[in-house]
């Protein structure tokens, strides 16, 4: 089976209690200050304590539009990249020229070379190393990434792939933008990188938890439900209140019927590594699923901690459950743009 041998989280150094960032979001998104009391709710609501931001606070209102943020973005993704993916194949105890296939998956900028070239080339990778970028995967691109290198492993089982995450949400901040979908994703979302390594089964290095199946769920008439509205301004965010409701209607089933394929129930599985959306997300995630208390705590303390770093953050949450070396059968699951879930069946 594929095997996750290392997992190597990246942050920036600009880390800021959600309080600074509050009265900051206010200063650049409030118009007059209408809205500030719904807006420190949303903040205080979050379940966030700090976030790290791509750079200084102060730097920001010197960004006087997408092609800024652009460019800032591209900048630090290259830099959290290296940092992460260099990380991680150490990490793994193999070199960069072990890697056979890196790729890369974001939502909050965009960039040609993309980001996986520049990391290549900036770390010395092979000239032959295949690269594939994904773009719009969102909150589940962390899972779909693993999902999906499982899929290129499992034809070739002797190759080294690297995942490679980076978001940077606050370069996709909306200026003077006071609507209720910018308000919540300006408390809850923040910036971050992870690497992940994978070996394929016939691998003399393979180590670390086995994937053992992934599934795919696509759900209909949800085109609306997350995603961006593209315009002059960058990525405005698209956010519906249903997303907890979506997550009750059809989480529980799937699951369990991907379970059940493998002659499993949700009491068989030990450890839940899940994308922290947010805490309405998470308690549905709970909730549908009947999870016993505490099932899904490194995921509320990394919603705490760094806030939700999109595709990144279920990464996050699965080094820190690597940390912990435990044992059975594990799920990791997330779910984003499409509206979709990927879910990830893991074996320690």
């Amino acid at each position: 089976m594929t095997r996750i041998a290392a997992v190597r989280p990246a942050l920036p150094p600009y880390r800021y209690p959600q309080s600074e960032l509050t009265d900051a979001f206010a200063d650049i998104c409030l118009v007059e200050g209408k809205g500030t009391a719904l807006l420190r709710r949303l903040h205080a609501n979050a379940g966030v304590s700090f976030r790290h931001l791509a750079l200084p606070l102060e730097e920001y209102a010197a960004l006087k539009d997408f092609g800024d943020a652009n460019d800032a973005w591209i900048a630090t993704a290259v830099d959290l990249g290296a940092e992460a993916v260099a990380g991680a194949v150490k990490d793994a105890g193999l070199t960069l020229e072990d890697v056979d296939l890196l790729m890369f998956t974001t939502v909050t900028g965009v960039a040609a070379p993309s980001i996986d070239a520049r990391v290549a080339m900036r770390l010395g990778m092979r000239e032959d190393l295949k690269r594939l970028p994904l773009f719009g995967l969102g909150c589940v691109g962390g899972a779909a990434g693993i999902a999906r290198l499982h899929d290129y492993l499992t034809a070739w089982p002797t190759h080294v792939a690297v995942l490679l995450s980076v978001e940077l949400c606050s370069l996709t901040l909306q200026r003077d933008d006071a609507s209720l979908p910018n308000l919540v994703g300006g408390a809850l979302f923040g910036d971050g990188a992870a690497a992940v390594v994978l070996t394929g089964s016939e691998h003399p290095a393979a180590s670390g938890p086995s994937v053992v199946a992934t599934r795919s769920r696509l759900y209909p008439d949800s085109e609306r439900v997350m995603g961006w509205d593209v315009g002059s301004g960058g990525f405005r965010i698209v956010l519906g209140a249903d997303v907890p409701e979506v997550v009750r209607t059809y989480l529980g089933g799937d699951v369990r019927g991907f379970l059940g394929s493998f002659g499993l129930t949700v009491p068989d599985i030990g450890t839940w590594v899940s994308h922290p959306g947010g805490p309405k997300v998470l308690e549905a995630v709970a909730e549908t699923l009947e999870l016993r208390p505490g099932a899904l705590d490194l995921t509320w303390k990394s919603l705490d901690a760094v806030g939700n770093l999109s595709s990144s953050s279920v990464l996050h949450v699965l080094g820190d459950t690597l940390r912990l070396d435990p044992s059975g059968m594990g799920l990791l699951l997330a779910m984003g743009p499409g509206f979709c879930s990927e879910l990830v069946l893991l074996e320690w």
